[in-house]
């Protein structure tokens, strides 16, 4: 048996990302897939005390041409430590923030690279030691890319050898369930309700967050906070 999940690559997730990762053995990042604007690509929101605030990773965008993820570039190289020095400014004083501060600091403060998929791989693979998570990550370029929506992702999750497909909600409207049952694939749907509260700074809670948020505030106890099954139990 082997379980795979696919979907584009987003910018410091939130921990439903995570859990999702982190109940497959395979999580392909959907990158050839074409970049969208106001998206989860390359922004994500923190918590501070007026409220919830984007942080935005500035990119090309070439007007109407079909640009994809993976060819999509960052323009303006100080995005990265401006973004640290916000996190560090709202996030200091959560509990474990100076647990984690060694781990994410270099990350962002060393960060030169161009590509968003590049930036977005690499945050989500240091996410994923600290949480603990060993899933493997790959990239839907390193396998062949047919035609048809169902038809992609049932002919990645074929060449990587899956048995099942664990799929996002929003893929309801177009996937097409009987693809799946005629490849004796089994295909299952993520539930992402009935996430437990945990500790968070500047009240009410708010679960649409970065994971940076869960970590910070409850540091090694954060995959407690992850439901890890698909039924949402």
């Amino acid at each position: 048996m082997k379980k795979i999940a696919i979907l584009q690559s987003n910018y410091i997730p939130w921990k439903g990302y995570f859990d999702m990762i982190n109940m497959v053995d395979e999580f392909i990042l959907y990158d050839d897939m074409q970049y969208t604007r106001r998206d989860w690509r390359n922004r994500n929101k923190i918590k501070t005390p007026n409220g919830l605030a984007w942080l935005t990773i500035p990119v090309e965008v070439k007007g109407k041409y079909f640009q994809k993820i993976n060819e999509t570039t960052i323009s303006d190289p100080k995005w990265a430590k401006e973004h640290w020095a916000t996190i560090k400014q709202f996030y200091s004083k959560a509990k474990y923030f100076k647990e984690y501060k060694d781990v994410f600091e270099p990350v962002y403060l060393n960060c030169e690279e161009s590509y968003l998929s590049k930036v977005n791989h690499k945050l989500i693979t240091t996410i994923n030691t600290v949480l603990g998570i060993d899933t493997k990550i790959s990239w839907s370029s390193d396998y062949e890319i047919v035609d048809g929506k169902t038809e992609r992702l049932l002919s990645l999750v074929q060449q990587a050898n899956g048995t099942e497909y664990i799929s996002g909600p929003a893929a309801k409207d177009y996937i097409v369930d009987g693809f799946f049952t005629d490849a004796g694939i089994k295909l299952s749907w993520m539930d992402y309700s009935g996430y437990p509260e945990y500790t968070q700074l500047y009240p009410p809670f708010e679960h649409g967050v970065t994971v940076l948020d869960l970590i910070f505030n409850e540091g090694p106890l954060a995959m407690n906070y992850l439901k890890r099954d698909v039924d949402g139990k």
